[in-house]
């Protein structure tokens, strides 16, 4: 049994611990989940999620910062045919939603309301993994009940 999975230090997004890369559909729902040690540089850091996304039979263009561009990351994306775009999001260290792709974001600041998920306690990334799942299946069970509350009244 593995006892702990490895952290390390981001400089450039100042993060201590781990990272979470996230694959969402337009509306913000998880379709792929994985974390990595914040010294992982993102392009190697989301090369998991798009072979899940690529598993559960995604094909086409998948939207992301501009950390998420390179030879081998297009690579990498081709081979499992998906073609990784990246997309400015921001000048001068201002975050500027641009099209669809503040929706990540926006499933980040939802997790980030979960006080088990702001600081990471757990010693497996099954674990970490696995909380994310359940937060995001309780946020999504608050929207579903808000949707059947608001349809059933009018």
């Amino acid at each position: 049994m593995q006892v702990g999975f490895g952290r390390g230090f981001d400089g450039g997004k100042k993060i201590n611990g781990v990272k979470v890369h996230l694959g969402v559909d337009k509306y913000g729902i998880p379709q792929a989940i994985d974390v990595s040690p914040a010294n992982v540089h993102d392009m190697k850091g989301i090369i998991p999620v798009l072979r899940e996304l690529s598993s559960k039979g995604f094909r086409g263009s998948a939207l992301g910062d501009l950390g998420y561009r390179g030879k081998r990351l297009a690579k990498a994306g081709w081979e499992l045919g998906v073609t990784v775009k990246a997309v400015a999001r921001g000048r001068d260290g201002v975050f500027i939603p641009t099209g669809i792709c503040w929706v990540v974001e926006r499933s980040f600041a939802w997790i980030s309301n979960y006080r088990r998920l702001k600081t990471i306690f757990e010693r497996t990334k099954e674990y970490l993994v696995a909380f994310i799942e359940l937060a995001f299946v309780s946020i999504l069970s608050r929207r579903l009940r808000r949707l059947v509350i608001e349809g059933g009244s009018a």
